[in-house]
């Protein structure tokens, strides 16, 4: 998290799980951003994460999004595994302003 807090990212989740489920799974294992509740599926339904507020799980997509909002890069992510790296790889490019 270190790499992303001296660029001056903010790393958040998302899922559809409550305040309830999401404490305590961050708390389960241990990590180091918050969770943003999405229990209508509002996030998810604009980001293209779900198709309908009744899909029971969302698809695991990582943004990239600028400091003017605009969505600068997304990927989906069925395994996260190396997903930092590509971020941070991302960040680092010359043609990012």
């Amino acid at each position: 998290m270190r790499d992303f807090e001296v660029r001056g990212v903010r790393v958040l989740g998302a899922s559809f799980d409550s305040v309830d489920e999401n404490r305590a799974f961050a708390e389960k294992y241990e990590y180091p951003f918050p969770l943003l509740c999405d229990e209508d599926r509002t996030l998810a339904l604009a980001f293209g994460a779900c198709s309908s507020p009744e899909d029971s799980y969302p698809a695991r997509l990582t943004f990239l999004v600028g400091p003017d909002g605009v969505v600068e890069y997304a990927t989906e992510t069925p395994d996260p595994a190396g997903q930092a790296e590509q971020i941070l790889k991302r960040l680092a490019e010359p043609d990012r302003a």
